[in-house]
């Protein structure tokens, strides 16, 4: 019975994580689920900065929840390489690969005018 319970525990964290991550990802219009030490997360951040955006980044290695959050942006992305994760206006971007096919390809920049995260 004990292990039923744990079992329950868990994905009631789960959906915790994943209700903590849905309000944050809509709380503001670029959002960056990010580690402090990964330098694709520095480089995703920079690209924002450069752009003239200002993220709201979380850095989930410095929050008491991040690792319940990282298992979470793990199962939303079905990959091992979880950050960064990026929202823009609510919506799930992805991770680095897809911000920046975004950018190569010219639909970031407009997705983030939408936002309201770019006024030029």
């Amino acid at each position: 019975m004990q292990y039923q319970n744990t079992k329950a525990s868990r994905r009631s964290s789960s959906s915790e994580s994943l209700g903590r991550v849905a309000r944050l990802a809509s709380a503001s219009a670029v959002v960056i689920f990010s580690l402090s030490t990964c330098c694709m997360c520095h480089a995703v951040k920079r690209l924002f900065c450069e752009l003239g955006v200002s993220p709201t980044v979380y850095e989930l290695d410095q929050d008491p929840n991040g690792q319940g959050m990282e298992r979470a942006l793990s199962k939303l992305l079905g990959n091992s390489s979880v950050v960064p994760v990026v929202y823009v206006g609510g919506e799930l971007i992805g991770s680095i690969d897809r911000v920046m096919a975004s950018h190569i390809n010219g639909t970031l920049v407009p997705l983030l005018r939408e936002a309201g995260a770019l006024w030029l």
